[in-house]
């Protein structure tokens, strides 16, 4: 019997690139087994994959190691935060409040 495989995707965006990567994964293959198997890292030499969180179609996968993939999956890559988005809201909000108090 020939061996089985699944079409997924592995997105990834950073600052100035994107990579979208279409590739035949044995059934069975892990979120982590799949993001290694694209060579995503390769493409994003300062990344550590390894750190980064990832979900399903934005559904955060708690568990990349264990998860399994399905067929027509996109493994999402996140980049870290570069700002909290409270703290910049709260910090936006304050400079407009000191702007009607200059007024």
């Amino acid at each position: 019997m020939a061996d089985r495989s699944i079409e997924i995707e592995v997105v990834y965006a950073a600052v100035d690139d994107q990579a979208l990567i279409s590739l035949q994964v044995p059934v069975g293959t892990t979120v982590t087994q799949a993001i290694e198997m694209s060579g995503i890292a390769v493409r994003f030499p300062g990344v550590d994959f390894s750190q980064c969180p990832v979900g399903i179609f934005a559904k955060l996968v708690d568990s990349p190691a264990e998860y399994v993939m399905q067929a027509g999956d996109r493994i999402e890559v996140y980049r870290p935060l570069l700002a909290d988005p409270k703290e910049v809201r709260r910090l936006r909000a304050a400079k407009a409040a000191q702007a009607r108090k200059t007024r």
